[in-house]
């Protein structure tokens, strides 16, 4: 805990080093949104690759900052 609010290890983020942004606080429940938009879509594929059947799947998502002064 930091400040009453949990701590999260991400390691995507960079390595700590002098000009480098290695910390992000905030509430990223209130400032950012991920959105799924259609669902996902499933084709199936029967001729393309005889005797077998392929499917592709799809999914469109989309994200936004909604609210900056929370982060």
């Amino acid at each position: 805990m930091l400040l009453g609010y949990p701590v999260i290890k991400a390691e995507d983020m960079p390595d700590i080093a002098a000009d480098s942004l290695s910390v992000a606080f905030g509430n990223f429940d209130r400032g950012y949104t991920i959105v799924d938009w259609m669902g996902t879509r499933v084709l199936r594929d029967l001729y393309t690759n005889k005797p077998y059947v392929h499917f592709y799947t799809t999914k469109r998502t989309g994200d936004a900052m909604v609210t900056p002064e929370a982060i």
